[in-house]
């Protein structure tokens, strides 16, 4: 075969489609340069999501990609991460300072979103990305025991704006962290949504790649709500394998779709249990429904997670399963739900507000 000229392998690069964006490297204009000199070649990439350790796995599946093509089999890949604003609802303007807010909904409660958000959360700070997370259940909020920030207060230094807690790399703010953990919510709907106004814009965020919104669970007047006034990039919903709660999920998705929020993908939460005594695998809740409600809506199933005690045991002691054990069997799942949540958002519309002038109208 005879050797490849410069602009074959740049094409060869370009067909590579990478796992988690699910999109090739041309159609991601993700290509900042390939060379080629003679069996030696260089190829620079930026990607869309937070890369972290991702560099080895990106530069094995290129490489088999090229050579199973006829390319070189010595390649210098240099992968960088370059995380951009996207598009919001068309009525509002983004948080300043906050490229993307990412919504984690559930249609009920008990499937795990609070779990699911903090460890989306975590594992994106653990591969390079500023994160905030806002717990916006104000009836329930789990987040400060989840990050171990239990009993602590934010500050404001000038009176005005709120500096959020940090935990494991995280800011986060909550209603949990301002009122008695034993004091009960007894608020009607505005008085919630005015308090989760309050706290989304009072707080200072300071420079986040994501901002993670814990949500209520449920699709009533709240949840309708806060979708219509958060300017959101995209949504997560998470589920269980069960008939009952893919049904309550599949309300919170069309919820979404009115309000013009992108549904990112589903989450299926609890989707398999091994048993830590002899290794058997078992479905406790059903199987595969979180990816025939992927394919029924057509959006993209972004994880199922594992039913482990560990993982419920690594939240209430504050340390969640990404930071208490990245590197186990059980924390895996997590990070590949990340990284596809990243790339699901990654090829969504940019937001391109910053690419007008305003215009200001004077009296003369």
């Amino acid at each position: 075969m005879p050797p490849l000229s410069a602009a074959e392998f740049r094409a060869l690069v370009e067909k590579y489609q990478d796992p988690y964006l699910g999109q090739t490297l041309a159609d991601a204009r993700a290509i900042e340069s390939a060379e080629l000199k003679g069996e030696r070649a260089h190829v620079r990439v930026t990607l869309g999501i937070p890369i972290g350790d991702y560099g080895p796995e990106f530069t094995r599946g290129l490489r088999a990609h090229l050579q199973a093509a006829g390319g070189p089999a010595d390649v210098e890949v240099d992968l960088q991460s370059k995380i951009t604003a996207h598009a919001v609802q068309r009525q509002l303007s983004p948080i300043p300072g906050v490229r993307n807010v990412v919504a984690v909904a559930s249609g009920k409660g008990g499937v795990g979103k609070s779990t699911v958000a903090a460890n989306l959360a975590l594992a994106w700070v653990r591969q390079g990305a500023r994160v905030g997370i806002l717990d916006a259940d104000i009836y329930g909020p789990s987040q400060p025991i989840m990050l171990g920030l239990a009993g602590q207060r934010p500050s404001s230094p000038d009176g005005k704006r709120i500096k959020p807690l940090v935990a494991h790399g995280l800011s986060a703010m909550s209603i949990g962290f301002l009122i008695d953990p034993e004091q009960p919510m007894v608020w009607r709907g505005p008085m919630v949504t005015q308090a989760l106004s309050q706290l989304l814009g009072d707080t200072d965020w300071g420079d986040l790649d994501y901002l993670v919104i814990d949500m209520p669970p449920g699709t009533g007047d709240i949840q309708l709500t806060l979708a219509q006034r958060v300017p959101v990039a995209g949504a997560v919903i998470v589920t269980t394998p069960q008939d009952i709660a893919l049904a309550d999920a599949r309300k919170g998705l069309k919820m979404f779709e009115k309000v013009n929020v992108p549904v990112l993908g589903i989450v299926e939460n609890m989707s398999v249990h091994v048993c830590s005594n002899c290794g058997h695998v078992e479905h406790l809740f059903g199987a595969g429904g979180g990816a025939r409600m992927a394919a029924q809506y057509g959006v993209q199933l972004l994880g199922e997670l594992p039913l482990d005690a560990r993982v419920r045991e690594e939240a209430d002691g504050g340390v969640p399963t990404v930071v208490a054990a990245p590197e186990s069997a059980h924390a895996q799942p997590y990070f590949e739900m990340a990284r596809r949540t990243a790339g699901a958002l990654a090829r969504r519309s940019k937001d391109r507000s910053t690419l007008f002038p305003k215009i200001v109208v004077e009296e003369s």
